[in-house]
């Protein structure tokens, strides 16, 4: 009878062609993140990024569409990671706590698969580029509102609902984006830049996603307020 563990060991290694082409396209990638990193987004070129991995610019374009899309291919790896964890949920759990669940749980996954393409602290340091470059800023909110949509059809699946008749899983979505929106903005102008101190920023921000939209804002201070020093 075979197993799990045997069915994955069965799958094919992949060949050498597609070895070497994983290769060049995660030489690109790094290359990519430790220019933008120290020349900044806009003093990095196409040209730049082939140039440190010595190949052609054609065939930095035979990977990637374009620098945008070199630049972002970290973020969207993670965002893979969370659409995965939510398909995974069991049936039946809350839509808030499915998006919830699949953020958090799929964290360490998420770290891992970053890591084997570049170091953490090199991905952390261009994510924190978002927020000061316009043109960066204006991409990440372009794809957040896709990755939303992809969010709210699959809820609405779950629930058995018509994505386009029933507003609620856009609703509910639209307001989980902002809960990570407003977790990366605070990250992203904190003093703390490290893995840990983002995960207990957006932990603590969907943990109080109820009580910001249905509590008593003046029974007491906001535990998300800053501690001033």
């Amino acid at each position: 009878m075979e197993t799990a563990g045997t069915a994955v060991r069965a799958l094919p290694r992949p060949g050498l062609r597609e070895r070497k082409k994983q290769r060049t396209r995660d030489a690109l990638v790094r290359a990519a993140l430790e220019l933008i990193a120290a020349r900044g987004y806009e003093g990095t070129t196409v040209d730049d990024i082939a140039a440190a991995v010595d190949v052609s610019q054609r065939t930095f374009f035979r990977y990637f569409a374009s620098k945008e899309e070199v630049a972002f291919f970290v973020p969207r790896l993670a965002e893979a990671h969370v659409l995965d964890a939510a398909r995974r949920r069991p049936p039946g759990e809350a839509p808030l706590e499915v998006l919830r669940r699949a953020v958090l749980d799929s964290w360490d996954g998420v770290n891992d698969a970053v890591e084997q393409l570049v170091p953490l602290e090199l991905h952390l340091r261009v994510y924190r580029l978002i927020e000061s470059t316009p043109v960066l800023l204006a991409a990440h909110l372009r794809r957040a509102t896709e990755l939303e949509e992809e969010l709210a059809r699959l809820i609405a699946e779950r629930e058995g609902l018509d994505v386009d008749g029933d507003p609620r899983p856009r609703i509910l979505v639209a307001a989980f984006g902002g809960v990570i929106r407003v977790a990366e903005r605070r990250w992203s102008t904190g003093d703390d830049f490290s893995v840990a101190a983002m995960r207990d920023l957006l932990t603590l921000c969907l943990d109080h996603v109820g009580p910001a939209l249905a509590g008593n804002w003046r029974a007491g201070p906001s535990p998300l307020r800053r501690t001033e020093t």
